[in-house]
């Protein structure tokens, strides 16, 4: 609200919030968006972030500008106008200087016209795989987990959710595939991914290219919350879970405790 509506004015403006969204009415002139986050102070506490990372998400809406990310004064384009619905991520140094610049495209008629997006800054400490990888995966970027990485899944991830999957479908405009779970058990969710009632189900996403394919047995789907969808990080089968975990507790190795039946 309050922005000039003048075809060459520039209006400045921060986003302090870890994460939020952006919609602009009838867009004319330019925002120019600073990404400023209040990193949480535990995170930072004793060294400074290698790096931060963004991602920004269009929506359906999205009309009337582009979005580019303004880094050192060069201008890279990130959303097209009218782009398709997929997520971009980038990241960059504490001491560089970045931003978001929204720039109005020139229409004659600028009713019905909005341009919105949502975003989600992380510091390197909360940074999530660029690739997830997956143990029900295929090669190199979508590579299974190393144990290591799945003992420190179990304490970090957004959910892990012991379970079987239903189905796999796969969307080639989003380049994702949706792996539909049935949940035995729900170790931990921060939010209700997996409806309770019967068999609990639900969805969980990872790159297309990864190559998901349907198959039998147990697994602990680990993963993080993006733009309010799941998706996978590590999944390896349950009963190779169980030997790494016994093994990492018997050399007091395990980085936190997780209940085991």
């Amino acid at each position: 609200s309050g922005l000039s509506q003048e075809a060459g004015s520039v209006e400045q403006l921060s986003l302090h919030c870890a994460e939020g969204s952006l919609e602009w009415l009838y867009p004319t002139g330019a925002l120019r968006l600073r990404l400023a986050p209040h990193l949480p102070a535990a995170a930072t506490k004793g060294r400074s972030p290698r790096h931060v990372t963004a991602c920004v998400k269009p929506a359906g809406t999205f009309r009337g500008a582009q979005l580019y990310l303004e880094r050192e004064g060069v201008l890279e384009l990130l959303l097209p106008e009218a782009p398709r619905p997929r997520v971009r991520c980038f990241s960059w140094l504490p001491q560089e200087k970045v931003a978001l610049f929204l720039q109005a495209t020139p229409h004659r008629d600028i009713s019905r016209r909005i341009a919105a997006f949502r975003y989600e800054l992380r510091g390197d400490w909360l940074a999530r795989p660029a690739l997830p990888a997956a143990s029900l995966t295929g090669e190199g970027a979508c590579r299974p987990c190393n144990d290591t990485e799945i003992l420190m899944a179990i304490c970090t991830s957004d959910f892990v959710i012991r379970g079987s999957i239903r189905s796999v479908s796969n969307d080639a405009e989003l380049q994702e595939s949706v792996i539909g779970v049935s949940a035995a058990r729900i170790h931990r969710q921060k939010f209700p991914l997996f409806q309770a009632g019967g068999r609990p189900v639900g969805s969980i996403r990872t790159p297309l290219h990864c190559g998901v394919k349907p198959g039998p047995g147990t697994f602990l789907f680990m993963g993080w919350l993006h733009f309010g969808e799941a998706w996978l990080s590590c999944a390896p089968r349950y009963r190779d879970f169980q030997r790494i975990y016994e093994g990492a507790r018997r050399t007091r190795q395990n980085p936190c405790e997780f209940p085991m039946d």
